[in-house]
Protein backbone atom coordinates (compact mmCIF):
# COMPACT_ATOMS: atom_id res chain seq x y z
CA UNK A 1 0.00 0.00 0.00
CA UNK A 2 1.43 3.30 -0.92
CA UNK A 3 2.19 5.83 1.67
CA UNK A 4 0.71 9.47 1.32
CA UNK A 5 2.88 12.31 2.49
CA UNK A 6 0.60 14.81 4.86
CA UNK A 7 0.39 18.18 2.71
CA UNK A 8 1.36 21.29 5.09
CA UNK A 9 -1.18 22.93 7.19
CA UNK A 10 -2.35 26.15 5.95
CA UNK A 11 -3.65 28.09 9.36
CA UNK A 12 -4.38 30.91 8.33
CA UNK A 13 -7.35 29.33 6.81
CA UNK A 14 -8.26 27.80 10.07
CA UNK A 15 -7.33 31.29 11.53
CA UNK A 16 -9.71 33.66 9.51
CA UNK A 17 -12.66 30.76 9.77
CA UNK A 18 -12.81 32.81 13.55
CA UNK A 19 -13.85 36.19 12.23
CA UNK A 20 -16.23 34.82 9.81
CA UNK A 21 -18.21 32.46 12.14
CA UNK A 22 -18.42 35.11 14.72
CA UNK A 23 -20.23 37.31 11.89
CA UNK A 24 -22.52 34.61 11.60
CA UNK A 25 -23.43 34.46 15.50
CA UNK A 26 -23.64 38.40 15.25
CA UNK A 27 -26.11 37.90 12.11
CA UNK A 28 -28.58 35.82 14.14
CA UNK A 29 -28.08 37.79 17.15
CA UNK A 30 -26.38 41.40 16.71
CA UNK A 31 -24.98 43.01 19.26
CA UNK A 32 -25.59 46.71 20.05
CA UNK A 33 -23.12 49.93 19.71
CA UNK A 34 -21.51 48.22 16.85
CA UNK A 35 -22.53 50.80 14.21
CA UNK A 36 -19.38 50.81 12.04
CA UNK A 37 -19.64 46.63 11.66
CA UNK A 38 -23.52 46.44 10.75
CA UNK A 39 -22.81 46.63 6.97
CA UNK A 40 -20.78 43.09 7.72
CA UNK A 41 -22.75 42.04 10.14
CA UNK A 42 -26.21 42.48 8.32
CA UNK A 43 -24.65 40.97 5.64
CA UNK A 44 -22.97 37.61 7.53
CA UNK A 45 -25.06 35.20 5.73
CA UNK A 46 -22.49 35.67 2.87
CA UNK A 47 -19.86 34.12 5.07
CA UNK A 48 -21.85 30.29 4.51
CA UNK A 49 -20.70 30.35 1.13
CA UNK A 50 -17.12 30.72 2.17
CA UNK A 51 -17.39 27.75 3.89
CA UNK A 52 -18.86 26.16 1.53
CA UNK A 53 -15.81 27.12 -1.12
CA UNK A 54 -12.87 26.32 1.54
CA UNK A 55 -14.78 23.22 2.09
CA UNK A 56 -14.30 22.38 -1.94
CA UNK A 57 -10.39 23.91 -1.90
CA UNK A 58 -9.51 22.17 1.29
CA UNK A 59 -10.42 18.48 -0.04
CA UNK A 60 -8.59 18.55 -3.14
CA UNK A 61 -5.57 20.30 -1.24
CA UNK A 62 -5.90 16.86 0.22
CA UNK A 63 -7.02 14.58 -2.55
CA UNK A 64 -6.24 15.99 -6.07
CA UNK A 65 -3.10 13.55 -5.96
CA UNK A 66 -5.25 10.51 -4.80
CA UNK A 67 -8.03 10.47 -7.10
CA UNK A 68 -7.69 7.30 -8.40
CA UNK A 69 -6.62 5.48 -5.59
CA UNK A 70 -8.33 6.84 -2.50
CA UNK A 71 -10.93 4.45 -1.05
CA UNK A 72 -14.48 6.24 -1.48
CA UNK A 73 -15.34 3.75 2.14
CA UNK A 74 -12.60 5.57 4.27
CA UNK A 75 -13.06 9.04 2.61
CA UNK A 76 -17.16 8.97 3.86
CA UNK A 77 -16.15 7.27 7.57
CA UNK A 78 -13.36 10.09 7.91
CA UNK A 79 -15.64 12.82 6.87
CA UNK A 80 -18.70 11.08 8.85
CA UNK A 81 -16.58 10.77 11.37
CA UNK A 82 -15.78 14.35 12.01
CA UNK A 83 -19.14 16.08 11.42
CA UNK A 84 -21.52 13.41 13.04
CA UNK A 85 -20.81 13.09 16.33
CA UNK A 86 -21.04 16.97 17.11
CA UNK A 87 -24.30 16.97 15.10
CA UNK A 88 -25.74 13.99 16.92
CA UNK A 89 -24.40 16.04 20.27
CA UNK A 90 -26.73 18.62 18.98
CA UNK A 91 -29.80 16.92 18.41
CA UNK A 92 -29.80 15.25 22.39
CA UNK A 93 -28.83 18.67 23.68
CA UNK A 94 -31.47 20.70 22.04
CA UNK A 95 -34.09 17.92 21.41
CA UNK A 96 -35.70 18.32 24.69
CA UNK A 97 -36.25 22.38 23.77
CA UNK A 98 -37.40 22.15 20.52
CA UNK A 99 -38.90 19.18 19.53
CA UNK A 100 -41.94 19.95 21.39
CA UNK A 101 -41.75 23.25 19.39
CA UNK A 102 -41.40 21.60 16.27
CA UNK A 103 -44.48 19.17 17.01
CA UNK A 104 -46.85 21.76 17.43
CA UNK A 105 -45.61 24.03 14.25
CA UNK A 106 -46.22 21.11 12.01
CA UNK A 107 -48.54 18.62 11.16
CA UNK A 108 -48.36 15.32 11.98
CA UNK A 109 -46.85 13.64 8.74
CA UNK A 110 -43.98 16.75 8.52
CA UNK A 111 -43.45 15.97 11.82
CA UNK A 112 -42.59 12.16 12.04
CA UNK A 113 -40.85 13.05 8.46
CA UNK A 114 -38.86 15.38 10.59
CA UNK A 115 -37.89 13.13 12.70
CA UNK A 116 -37.10 10.37 10.38
CA UNK A 117 -34.79 12.84 8.18
CA UNK A 118 -33.18 14.75 10.29
CA UNK A 119 -30.75 12.18 12.25
CA UNK A 120 -30.14 10.62 8.29
CA UNK A 121 -28.70 14.77 7.35
CA UNK A 122 -31.65 14.27 4.64
CA UNK A 123 -33.86 16.94 5.53
CA UNK A 124 -32.59 19.96 4.29
CA UNK A 125 -33.68 18.56 0.69
CA UNK A 126 -37.43 19.52 2.10
CA UNK A 127 -37.57 23.40 2.21
CA UNK A 128 -40.28 23.38 4.69
CA UNK A 129 -37.86 20.83 7.50
CA UNK A 130 -35.02 22.08 5.95
CA UNK A 131 -34.19 24.29 9.51
CA UNK A 132 -36.35 21.35 11.46
CA UNK A 133 -34.88 20.83 15.40
CA UNK A 134 -31.20 22.28 15.07
CA UNK A 135 -32.35 25.42 13.01
CA UNK A 136 -28.68 25.84 11.31
CA UNK A 137 -28.15 22.20 10.59
CA UNK A 138 -29.56 22.32 6.97
CA UNK A 139 -26.14 22.94 6.06
CA UNK A 140 -25.00 19.07 6.85
CA UNK A 141 -27.58 17.93 4.69
CA UNK A 142 -25.82 20.36 1.75
CA UNK A 143 -22.18 18.75 3.39
CA UNK A 144 -23.83 15.16 3.37
CA UNK A 145 -24.43 15.57 -0.10
CA UNK A 146 -20.95 17.52 -1.13
CA UNK A 147 -18.89 14.62 0.27
CA UNK A 148 -21.35 12.00 -1.20
CA UNK A 149 -20.43 13.31 -4.31
CA UNK A 150 -16.59 14.34 -4.42
CA UNK A 151 -14.65 11.28 -4.91
CA UNK A 152 -16.34 11.19 -8.34
CA UNK A 153 -16.04 14.51 -8.90
CA UNK A 154 -12.30 14.38 -7.33
CA UNK A 155 -11.89 12.27 -10.51
CA UNK A 156 -12.79 14.21 -13.39
CA UNK A 157 -10.20 15.41 -15.70
CA UNK A 158 -10.02 19.04 -14.85
CA UNK A 159 -7.79 21.47 -17.09
CA UNK A 160 -4.73 21.54 -16.29
CA UNK A 161 -3.58 24.87 -17.00
CA UNK A 162 -4.69 28.32 -14.50
CA UNK A 163 -6.00 30.29 -17.73
CA UNK A 164 -8.75 27.29 -18.15
CA UNK A 165 -9.37 26.38 -14.52
CA UNK A 166 -10.03 29.96 -14.00
CA UNK A 167 -12.13 30.42 -17.19
CA UNK A 168 -13.94 27.04 -16.09
CA UNK A 169 -14.58 28.72 -12.25
CA UNK A 170 -16.17 31.56 -13.58
CA UNK A 171 -18.31 29.77 -15.84
CA UNK A 172 -19.53 27.45 -12.75
CA UNK A 173 -19.88 30.65 -10.69
CA UNK A 174 -22.20 32.38 -13.10
CA UNK A 175 -24.20 29.28 -14.02
CA UNK A 176 -24.51 28.87 -10.12
CA UNK A 177 -26.47 31.83 -10.19
CA UNK A 178 -29.16 31.27 -12.64
CA UNK A 179 -31.48 29.93 -10.28
CA UNK A 180 -31.34 32.98 -8.39
CA UNK A 181 -31.37 35.14 -10.88
CA UNK A 182 -34.51 33.31 -12.68
CA UNK A 183 -36.45 34.08 -8.76
CA UNK A 184 -35.92 37.67 -9.29
CA UNK A 185 -37.21 37.46 -12.77
CA UNK A 186 -40.43 34.95 -12.11
CA UNK A 187 -41.18 35.56 -9.05
CA UNK A 188 -42.26 32.14 -8.33
CA UNK A 189 -43.09 32.88 -4.55
CA UNK A 190 -45.54 36.01 -5.68
CA UNK A 191 -43.71 38.43 -3.58
CA UNK A 192 -45.08 41.98 -3.39
CA UNK A 193 -42.11 43.41 -1.59
CA UNK A 194 -38.08 42.38 -2.12
CA UNK A 195 -37.23 39.21 -0.30
CA UNK A 196 -34.99 39.63 2.56
CA UNK A 197 -33.55 37.52 5.95
CA UNK A 198 -36.92 37.13 6.70
CA UNK A 199 -38.98 36.07 3.70
CA UNK A 200 -39.98 32.47 4.05
CA UNK A 201 -41.46 31.08 1.05
CA UNK A 202 -40.96 27.48 -0.17
CA UNK A 203 -39.11 28.68 -3.55
CA UNK A 204 -36.54 30.84 -1.53
CA UNK A 205 -36.18 28.46 0.73
CA UNK A 206 -35.41 25.83 -1.88
CA UNK A 207 -32.54 27.84 -2.75
CA UNK A 208 -31.66 28.95 0.37
CA UNK A 209 -31.42 25.61 2.61
CA UNK A 210 -31.03 22.83 0.09
CA UNK A 211 -28.26 21.13 -1.44
CA UNK A 212 -27.97 21.55 -5.07
CA UNK A 213 -28.08 25.53 -5.31
CA UNK A 214 -24.85 24.84 -3.07
CA UNK A 215 -23.00 22.54 -5.78
CA UNK A 216 -21.81 25.72 -8.32
CA UNK A 217 -19.88 27.09 -5.04
CA UNK A 218 -18.35 23.56 -3.93
CA UNK A 219 -17.09 23.38 -7.57
CA UNK A 220 -15.22 26.61 -7.78
CA UNK A 221 -13.74 25.34 -4.39
CA UNK A 222 -12.44 22.11 -6.44
CA UNK A 223 -11.02 24.44 -9.08
CA UNK A 224 -9.06 26.69 -6.46
CA UNK A 225 -7.73 23.51 -5.12
CA UNK A 226 -6.33 22.23 -8.50
CA UNK A 227 -5.49 26.28 -8.92
CA UNK A 228 -3.12 26.93 -5.77
CA UNK A 229 0.02 24.75 -6.43
CA UNK A 230 0.17 26.17 -10.06
CA UNK A 231 0.33 29.87 -8.79
CA UNK A 232 3.22 29.11 -7.29
CA UNK A 233 4.94 30.43 -4.14
CA UNK A 234 5.19 33.78 -4.69
CA UNK A 235 4.85 36.12 -1.46
CA UNK A 236 4.05 38.87 -3.24
CA UNK A 237 1.49 37.55 -5.42
CA UNK A 238 -0.21 35.71 -2.72
CA UNK A 239 -0.01 38.72 -0.63
CA UNK A 240 -1.33 40.80 -3.46
CA UNK A 241 -4.31 38.32 -3.69
CA UNK A 242 -5.00 38.16 -0.19
CA UNK A 243 -5.06 42.03 0.26
CA UNK A 244 -7.17 42.99 -2.77
CA UNK A 245 -9.19 39.58 -1.47
CA UNK A 246 -10.52 41.12 1.42
CA UNK A 247 -10.51 45.11 0.46
CA UNK A 248 -13.15 44.07 -2.52
CA UNK A 249 -15.03 42.19 0.53
CA UNK A 250 -15.07 45.50 2.34
CA UNK A 251 -16.15 47.91 -0.39
CA UNK A 252 -18.65 45.05 -1.14
CA UNK A 253 -19.92 44.72 2.04
CA UNK A 254 -20.22 48.86 2.98
CA UNK A 255 -20.38 49.82 -0.85
CA UNK A 256 -22.75 47.92 -2.32
CA UNK A 257 -24.50 45.02 -0.25
CA UNK A 258 -27.77 47.08 0.38
CA UNK A 259 -27.90 47.76 -3.31
CA UNK A 260 -27.61 43.92 -4.61
CA UNK A 261 -30.76 42.20 -4.09
CA UNK A 262 -30.48 39.24 -1.38
CA UNK A 263 -31.18 36.60 -3.28
CA UNK A 264 -27.78 37.22 -5.52
CA UNK A 265 -26.16 37.49 -2.30
CA UNK A 266 -27.45 34.17 -0.80
CA UNK A 267 -26.66 32.94 -4.22
CA UNK A 268 -22.75 33.26 -3.69
CA UNK A 269 -22.09 36.40 -6.17
CA UNK A 270 -19.15 37.17 -3.63
CA UNK A 271 -17.90 34.05 -4.90
CA UNK A 272 -14.84 35.85 -6.98
CA UNK A 273 -14.08 37.89 -4.10
CA UNK A 274 -13.66 34.46 -1.79
CA UNK A 275 -12.37 32.81 -3.80
CA UNK A 276 -8.96 35.75 -3.89
CA UNK A 277 -8.92 35.80 -0.52
CA UNK A 278 -8.75 31.75 -0.08
CA UNK A 279 -5.65 31.49 -2.54
CA UNK A 280 -3.50 34.70 -1.15
CA UNK A 281 -4.51 33.13 2.62
CA UNK A 282 -3.07 29.75 1.03
CA UNK A 283 0.73 31.16 0.40
CA UNK A 284 2.75 32.41 3.08
CA UNK A 285 3.01 36.29 3.69
CA UNK A 286 2.38 39.01 6.43
CA UNK A 287 -1.61 38.27 5.98
CA UNK A 288 -1.09 35.15 6.69
CA UNK A 289 0.99 35.67 10.34
CA UNK A 290 -1.86 37.63 11.61
CA UNK A 291 -4.78 34.95 10.97
CA UNK A 292 -2.43 32.44 11.51
CA UNK A 293 -2.14 33.45 15.03
CA UNK A 294 -2.96 30.50 17.55
CA UNK A 295 -6.12 31.91 19.51
CA UNK A 296 -7.41 32.27 15.95
CA UNK A 297 -6.34 28.79 14.54
CA UNK A 298 -7.46 26.93 17.97
CA UNK A 299 -10.86 28.78 17.70
CA UNK A 300 -10.95 28.57 14.08
CA UNK A 301 -10.71 24.50 14.51
CA UNK A 302 -13.58 24.53 16.68
CA UNK A 303 -15.84 27.03 14.02
CA UNK A 304 -17.64 23.52 12.93
CA UNK A 305 -18.86 23.09 16.65
CA UNK A 306 -19.59 26.76 17.28
CA UNK A 307 -21.33 27.11 13.89
CA UNK A 308 -24.09 24.02 15.01
CA UNK A 309 -24.20 24.87 18.53
CA UNK A 310 -25.14 28.75 17.91
CA UNK A 311 -27.96 29.44 17.38
CA UNK A 312 -30.03 26.67 19.33
CA UNK A 313 -27.88 27.40 22.62
CA UNK A 314 -28.26 31.18 22.42
CA UNK A 315 -31.62 30.99 22.44
CA UNK A 316 -32.24 28.59 25.07
CA UNK A 317 -30.15 30.82 27.05
CA UNK A 318 -32.80 33.21 26.72
CA UNK A 319 -35.89 31.47 26.87
CA UNK A 320 -34.66 30.15 30.24
CA UNK A 321 -33.59 33.67 31.22
CA UNK A 322 -30.45 33.20 32.76
CA UNK A 323 -28.80 36.15 32.61
CA UNK A 324 -31.22 37.03 34.80
CA UNK A 325 -30.99 34.54 36.67
CA UNK A 326 -27.31 35.10 37.36
CA UNK A 327 -28.13 38.56 37.52
CA UNK A 328 -25.54 39.19 34.54
CA UNK A 329 -27.83 41.00 32.52
CA UNK A 330 -25.71 44.05 32.16
CA UNK A 331 -23.10 41.89 30.31
CA UNK A 332 -25.07 40.61 28.11
CA UNK A 333 -25.26 39.65 25.31
CA UNK A 334 -21.65 39.44 25.09
CA UNK A 335 -21.28 37.32 28.28
CA UNK A 336 -23.62 34.89 26.13
CA UNK A 337 -21.83 35.09 22.96
CA UNK A 338 -18.53 34.35 25.35
CA UNK A 339 -21.00 31.50 26.45
CA UNK A 340 -21.48 30.08 23.12
CA UNK A 341 -17.81 29.89 22.18
CA UNK A 342 -16.54 28.31 25.81
CA UNK A 343 -19.54 25.44 24.52
CA UNK A 344 -18.11 25.00 21.30
CA UNK A 345 -14.57 24.56 22.52
CA UNK A 346 -15.62 22.13 24.91
CA UNK A 347 -17.81 20.28 22.13
CA UNK A 348 -14.69 20.01 20.25
CA UNK A 349 -12.21 19.13 22.51
CA UNK A 350 -14.36 16.55 24.15
CA UNK A 351 -17.09 15.61 21.74
CA UNK A 352 -15.47 16.04 18.29
CA UNK A 353 -12.47 14.63 18.43
CA UNK A 354 -12.91 11.98 20.44
CA UNK A 355 -16.61 10.73 18.57
CA UNK A 356 -13.85 11.47 15.46
CA UNK A 357 -11.47 8.81 17.07
CA UNK A 358 -14.44 6.77 18.17
CA UNK A 359 -16.06 6.33 14.88
CA UNK A 360 -12.55 5.78 13.09
CA UNK A 361 -12.06 2.79 15.54
CA UNK A 362 -15.50 1.36 14.64
CA UNK A 363 -15.39 1.55 10.62
CA UNK A 364 -11.78 2.04 8.97
CA UNK A 365 -10.01 -0.31 7.59
CA UNK A 366 -6.38 -0.80 8.77
CA UNK A 367 -4.91 2.28 8.89
CA UNK A 368 -6.08 4.04 6.04
CA UNK A 369 -9.66 6.24 7.65
CA UNK A 370 -7.31 7.40 10.33
CA UNK A 371 -4.55 8.57 8.03
CA UNK A 372 -7.27 10.10 5.77
CA UNK A 373 -9.21 11.99 8.76
CA UNK A 374 -5.98 13.61 9.75
CA UNK A 375 -5.02 14.81 6.35
CA UNK A 376 -8.48 16.68 6.62
CA UNK A 377 -7.72 18.79 9.89
CA UNK A 378 -8.70 22.23 7.50
CA UNK A 379 -12.15 21.02 6.30
CA UNK A 380 -14.86 22.03 9.02
CA UNK A 381 -17.49 23.39 8.02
Amino acid sequence: MSTHVRKPALPALSGIRTPLAICIIFFHFTPPHLQMLYPIINTGFVFVGFFFLISGFILTYNYAERAETMSKRDFWVARGSRLYPVYLFSLLLFGWSFVPAEWRSHTHHDFWLGMTLTPLLLHGWFPWLATFWNTVAWTLSCEAMLYVAFPWLNRIHWPKTAGKLIALGLVIWLLGLIPHTLYLVLNPDHLTAPADRYTSMFWIRMLKFTPLPYLATFLVGLLLGRLHPLLGEDQRKRLAMASMGLTLALVFLYGFATRVPYILEHGGIMTPIFALVILGLAGEHALTKVFGWKPLVVLGDATYCLYLLHFDAFILIHLNHWPEKLHVTALDPWISYVTVIALALAANRWIEMPGKNFVLRMFKEGRVGKQMAKSEALTNL
